[in-house]
Parts: C-alpha cells; structure tokens; sequence
C-alpha cells in the first residue's frame, strides 16, 4: 500500500497521475487497466479539488492498493472537505449527440462505467471514496 498526500489542486493531478502510474507499474497493471484508471483518478481528483473545499483549500490523499485473487487495484481517495457522496447523483440523461447535450456533469457517470467497484463512506470527518478495477 502507498499513499500521497497533496495540496487538492487541479494543478497537481499530473503528480497525483504520475503517482498511481508508479504503482500500477509496479504492479505489472495492463495499459488498457492503467489508461482507465488514468479517467477515473482525473475525474475524482478534479472533484476534490474543485469543489471539496471551497471556498478555501485542503489536502487529499490517495491511496494505491493491489490485491489479489482476483487480480484488482483499488485506489481510495481522502478528503476532510465537504461531506459528499458522488455516488447518490443520479446519473445523466445522456442524448445521441453531444450537440444535444450541455457541456459537464459527465465525471462521476464516467467513472462509474469504467470501475468494478465503488463505494463512499464518511467517517472521522473524511469523504473516503474507493474505487476498484479487476484485471
């Protein structure tokens, strides 16, 4: 298990990428595995930093585990902010076209599509988000 604890700052998800990409390295994760854990760790760090703390500043940390039988990696995210469950919002009504569509609001239904497993808890003062992807 490793962890990074970083400023929630949308200027610091290339550390945070560059982080859990070390450790699914390590891990021998395949590319198509890490390039959607590469999605996932966008979009929920981008949230983080976004909205977590606002209208101050917080820290977040990340979490990388690999587990086995069945081969998976599960990233948790930390956050003292807001208390929030992404996962209670309801997923978009997603038209054809994107022309038909207004621009956001697509993150978390991402993630959910491309992960196994998520789950949320809220505890000693902390959104906790954990996400899983099966290899």
């Amino acid at each position: 298990m490793n962890e990074l604890t970083i400023l929630a700052a949308v200027e610091n998800i290339d550390r945070v990428t560059d982080f859990v990409n070390e450790q699914l390295a390590e891990a021998c994760c395949p590319l198509k595995v890490q390039m959607q854990l590469d999605v996932a760790v966008y979009e929920v760090f981008s949230n983080i930093a976004n909205y977590a703390y606002q209208p101050g500043s917080g820290s977040a940390t990340i979490r990388v585990e690999r587990e086995e039988n069945p081969s998976s990696v599960v990233l948790t995210f930390f956050d003292s902010g807001k208390p929030y469950n992404p996962l209670l919002k309801e997923d978009p009504d997603v038209p054809p076209s994107a022309e038909e569509r207004e621009a956001g609001g697509l993150g978390i239904f991402l993630v959910k599509k491309l992960m196994d497993e998520l789950t949320y808890d809220y505890r000693e003062g902390q959104n906790i988000l954990r996400i899983r992807k099966f290899f």
